[in-house]
C-alpha cells in the first residue's frame, strides 16, 4: 500500500493553487489537483509525474456545483479517500466598482466559489478526515477577510465569510483531532486582478507597478510550513503580504 501522504488542492490550473501542488509534490505527497480548466489540470498533471515522479489525479469541475464536487470527489479510489491535507483555494474576484453600480451576476459568481464552493468541497472531504482522526484543513482567504476597501464590497463580503467559516470549523473539528488554518494573503502578482477586471490585462498589470508583489510561490511554501509543525501545534490563522503593503488598500508604490 502506497503510504505516501495524499493533499487535495482546489483552484490547482494557475497562481497560488497550482504553486501549492508543485510544492507539495516536490515534498513527496501524492495530489488530487482540481480546477475548471481541464487543458491546465492535464499540462500540470504530467508535469508532476514527469518531473517529480509524484502520483497524482486530476479532477475537473466547478465547486459552484455542488452535485459535480460530490461525485467527483467520492469517485476517488478508496485508498485515495484518506486525505492528510485538503487546501481550499478555489476563489476569484470581480469588478472593483461600488456596490450600487455593481453586477448581480459577478455578486454570484463570487458568493458561489468563494463561500459555497470552499463548504461542498469540505462537505465532500470532512467525513474521511473524522473516520481516520487527522488531517488539515487550509482555508485560503485574504487579508480582505478582516478589513475592507474601495470597491471591495462582495468581494470583501465573501473573505469575511471565510473567515467565519475557518473560526467555526476549528471549533466543529476541534473534537476529531482535526486541524483547519486560514491562510490571510495580500497582493500576490497572480491571474488574480486579470480574472477580476475580466481580461483587461493592462490594467491587470498596473496594479503590480512600483512594488515587488509576492509570488505564488511564496505563498504556496507557507501553505506547505503549516503542516510541517508538531501534531500538538496549529497556526490558526496566518496573514501575509509584501514589505510595501500596510492593509487591504496602502501600499507603497514608488
Amino acid at each position: 500500500m502506497n503510504k505516501k501522504p495524499i493533499a487535495i488542492i482546489t483552484g490547482a490550473t494557475s497562481g497560488i493553487g497550482k504553486a501549492t501542488a508543485l510544492h507539495f509534490a516536490a515534498n513527496g505527497y501524492r495530489l488530487v489537483i482540481a480546477g475548471r480548466r481541464e487543458n491546465r489540470l492535464t499540462a500540470l498533471n504530467d508535469q508532476i509525474v514527469k518531473t517529480m515522479h509524484s502520483d497524482v489525479i486530476s479532477l475537473a469541475f466547478d465547486v459552484r456545483n455542488r452535485d459535480e464536487v460530490i461525485e467527483k470527489l467520492h469517485s476517488l479510489p478508496e485508498d485515495w479517500q484518506n486525505p492528510e491535507v485538503l487546501v481550499n483555494n478555489a476563489g476569484l474576484a470581480l469588478g472593483l466598482s461600488p456596490l450600487q453600480e455593481s453586477n448581480q451576476a459577478d455578486w454570484d459568481q463570487m458568493i458561489d466559489t468563494n463561500v459555497k464552493g470552499l463548504l461542498y468541497v469540505s462537505e465532500a472531504v470532512i467525513p474521511w478526515m473524522i473516520a481516520g482522526r487527522k488531517g488539515h484543513i487550509i482555508n485560503i482567504g485574504s487579508i480582505a477577510g478582516t478589513e475592507v476597501y474601495p470597491g471591495g464590497n462582495i468581494y470583501c463580503a465573501t473573505k469575511h465569510a471565510v473567515n467565519a467559516i475557518s473560526k467555526s470549523m476549528r471549533i466543529d473539528l476541534l473534537k476529531h483531532g482535526i486541524k483547519v488554518t486560514q491562510i490571510r494573503p495580500g497582493l500576490a502578482e497572480t491571474e488574480f486582478s486579470f480574472v477580476r477586471f475580466k481580461g483587461d490585462a493592462e490594467r491587470a498589470k498596473g496594479v503590480y507597478k512600483g512594488y515587488e508583489a509576492m509570488r505564488p510561490d511564496d505563498i504556496a511554501s507557507v501553505i506547505f510550513y503549516v503542516t510541517t509543525l508538531p501534531a500538538h501545534v496549529n497556526i490558526n490563522d496566518l496573514e501575509l503580504t509584501p514589505l510595501a503593503q500596510a492593509n487591504s488598500y496602502l501600499v507603497n508604490k514608488t
